[in-house]
């Protein structure tokens, strides 16, 4: 028996229904319980014995999206399916990637340990924050790129004397990879941070007067980065900005901030819901649903996706 089946945990309902209409399925029956205390229980509703099994979640706040998955990989290996692949569209935690002052966790590395312990067989996930999260797997990670979706709809915009703008030095390699399949030139902003959720641009390397610029980046959390980098560019005599980003956390007033920004369009994709109060005029949502669709229907027949790694 070599069923597909998919299954979404309650972070991501949005884009699993999308992800199945893509493959002609349906989202398989869970149940989910939150008792009276706090506890989550879970429950498949299906026969998913010897079956290729899909969780769907992504790891935004609050923690319990994380412990939901958890649950599911288990019930799911309890339930003897023949392989559990976590698809993780928003990988959260992933900032925490290194220890950069004494006593702090890595929690990108104890969210990927938790993964592995708890019996996932592989991992399929977009944009983490750093390539090098996926070495703290011992199973296979799938890693895809909003690019595969964004650069289509750009191409489709026809955008012309543009220039794409990494918002900082670890952007660079994202943004490089826009701009050489975009044909444009690339320009660095280098920002400084002196704490979490604040930044200040010090100085853009390279030319952006007379240009439309694409700032290209893998999330969006307060928004500060963005529309501080936008505004740097507009007083170097960018003409329109727009930006992207795969991952629209939107935290705070970050809405607002982008509302009163000089960017003209925000492109984001739906690995994350927008939630009422976080739409705006300026937000475009870009669907991946495609893109992991096609993922899982390969994954599931044992062919190659590298050509999704865009």
């Amino acid at each position: 028996m070599n069923q597909l089946s998919i299954f979404s945990g309650g972070a991501s309902n949005h884009l699993a229904k999308k992800i199945a209409a893509y493959l002609n399925a349906e989202v398989g029956s869970l149940e989910r319980v939150r008792f009276a205390d706090g506890e989550i229980w879970i429950k498949f509703n299906q026969n998913i014995r010897g079956t290729d099994v899909f969780l769907i979640q992504s790891l935004y706040p609050p923690a319990e999206n994380i412990l939901e998955l958890l649950f599911m990989i288990d019930a799911a290996r309890r339930a003897s399916a023949r392989r559990v692949t976590a698809v993780i569209p928003y990988y959260g935690y992933a900032r925490q990637d290194r220890k950069d002052q004494p006593r702090v966790a890595i929690s990108s590395r104890v969210i990927a340990d938790l993964l592995t312990t708890t019996g996932a067989d592989r991992i399929l996930t977009m944009d983490l924050h750093v390539d090098q999260i996926q070495g703290f797997f011992k199973i296979p990670v799938d890693h895809l790129y909003a690019s595969y979706v964004f650069l289509d709809y750009y191409r489709k915009m026809n955008l012309s004397d543009l220039v794409v703008a990494s918002p900082d030095i670890g952007a660079v390699k994202m943004a490089s990879a826009y701009a050489r399949r975009l044909d444009a030139d690339l320009v660095v902003i280098d920002k400084r941070r002196p704490k979490p959720n604040e930044a200040y641009v010090q100085t853009v390397i390279g030319n952006v007067e007379d240009k439309n610029v694409l700032i290209a980046d893998d999330l969006i959390d307060t928004g500060g980065s963005m529309v501080n980098a936008a505004k740097a560019l507009k007083e170097r005599g960018a003409k329109k900005i727009y930006a992207c980003c795969s991952h629209p956390l939107l935290s705070l007033d970050a809405v607002d901030k982008i509302n009163n920004s000089v960017i003209a369009e925000l492109a984001v994709t739906d690995t994350i819901p927008l939630k009422r109060g976080k739409k705006s005029d300026k937000i475009k949502v870009v669907s991946s649903a495609a893109m992991f669709g096609e993922a899982i229907k390969r994954t599931h027949l044992e062919q190659s996706i590298s050509s999704l790694f865009v």
